[in-house]
C-alpha cells in the first residue's frame, strides 16, 4: 500500500496477539498492522507520534477489545488509500457484526459483484485496518479459516474472542 502525498503518523502498541503498528492521517485511522503481517506498507517518512489523538484513541479501543470490553469501534477511518473497488470491499467489511462471519462469495454478492470472488478476496487481504475493519470475519465457502494477512492463528483467536468460533 502506498499512501498518497499525506503526512502519516504512527505508533507501536502491544496486544495479546503481538505487536501492532497503528497509522493515522489528518482524516483518521489509516492502518492497523500486526508485526510481520503480509502486505506491510512502506513506512519510510512516517512521523512517530504516540500522542496523536486518533492513535491514542485507537490504542485505547483496541485494548478494550482485546480485554473483552468492546465489540464495536468508534473511530474516524481513512480508507482513501485503496482503489475504488478495494474501498467498496472494506466498507462492506464494516457491516459484518461482531460474532458473525460471512463467506467470500456472500461478500462478493453483497457488493453487487458475485463473479468477483477472487478480486474480493484480494481486496480483503489488502485491508489496511486489521481488526477494526473486520476482515477476519470472512471465511471460505465451507466455513474454513482461509486467508488472513496477520496469520490464521490470529484470525482464529480474533473469532474466538468475538464468540464466532
Amino acid at each position: 500500500m502506498k499512501f498518497k502525498n499525506t503526512t502519516i503518523y504512527s505508533t507501536h502498541i502491544e496486544s495479546p496477539l503481538g505487536g501492532i503498528t497503528l497509522a493515522a492521517t489528518d482524516e483518521g485511522l489509516a492502518g492497523v498492522w500486526f508485526d510481520r503481517q503480509r502486505h506491510w506498507p512502506d513506512s519510510s517518512g512516517w512521523q512517530t507520534d504516540a500522542e496523536h489523538p486518533v492513535l491514542r484513541e485507537a490504542a485505547a479501543q483496541l485494548a478494550d477489545y482485546f480485554a473483552g470490553k468492546r465489540q464495536h469501534f468508534d473511530l474516524p477511518l481513512d480508507l482513501s488509500h485503496g482503489t475504488g473497488f478495494q474501498q467498496a470491499v472494506w466498507q462492506a467489511l464494516l457491516a459484518i457484526p461482531a460474532g458473525r462471519t460471512i463467506s467470500y462469495g456472500a461478500l462478493s454478492a453483497g457488493i453487487g459483484k458475485p463473479a468477483a470472488v477472487r478480486a474480493v478476496g484480494a481486496a480483503v487481504g489488502r485491508n489496511p485496518i486489521s481488526v477494526i475493519v473486520p476482515c477476519h470475519r470472512v471465511l471460505g465457502t465451507n466455513g474454513s479459516l482461509t486467508g488472513y494477512a496477520g496469520g490464521l492463528e490470529r484470525k482464529s483467536a480474533l473469532l474466538e474472542l468475538e464468540g464466532a468460533l
